[in-house]
């Protein structure tokens, strides 16, 4: 008789992964809204533009690959945490250049959700390192 082994499913990287990953595509499919959505103002400029699909192709890809690692169980998962973590540091630097030139509501947000975005990634990575010793 077969025994199949069932992946054991890492939650937190699905649920960080399926966020990121609908966070990218939403920049992908309608990127005014996503932006005003994180506290953005309306820029229809061909850089802006490219800026925000770079952005929504970079946020699905890590968090498809998130998403995948957790579901499979992959001994990846810690370094798709890391890429998330990393992508909202990047962010976070970025936008603390502007921070003088932002809204209230802009810092809550944008500087905020990339903060909660890199304790995600560093802890997950954490997690994830040590479900895989386990």
């Amino acid at each position: 008789r077969l025994v199949t082994m069932q992946p054991r499913r890492d939650w937190l990287a699905i649920g960080a992964g399926a966020i990121r990953g609908a966070s990218g595509v939403s920049f992908l499919i309608a990127p005014q809204a996503a932006n005003r959505l994180w506290g953005g103002e309306s820029d229809e400029t061909p850089t802006a533009q490219l800026l925000l699909r770079s952005m929504g192709y970079r946020d699905a890809l890590v968090g498809g690959m998130l998403l995948r690692a957790g579901f499979t169980g992959s001994s990846t998962t810690p370094g798709w945490f890391l890429a998330s973590g990393g992508a909202d540091l990047a962010d976070l630097i970025g936008g603390l250049g502007q921070h003088e030139h932002m809204s209230r509501d802009q810092k809550l947000r944008g500087l905020g959700g990339a903060a909660v975005g890199i304790a995600v990634g560093v802890l997950g990575a954490w997690q994830a390192k040590r479900r895989l010793a386990a």
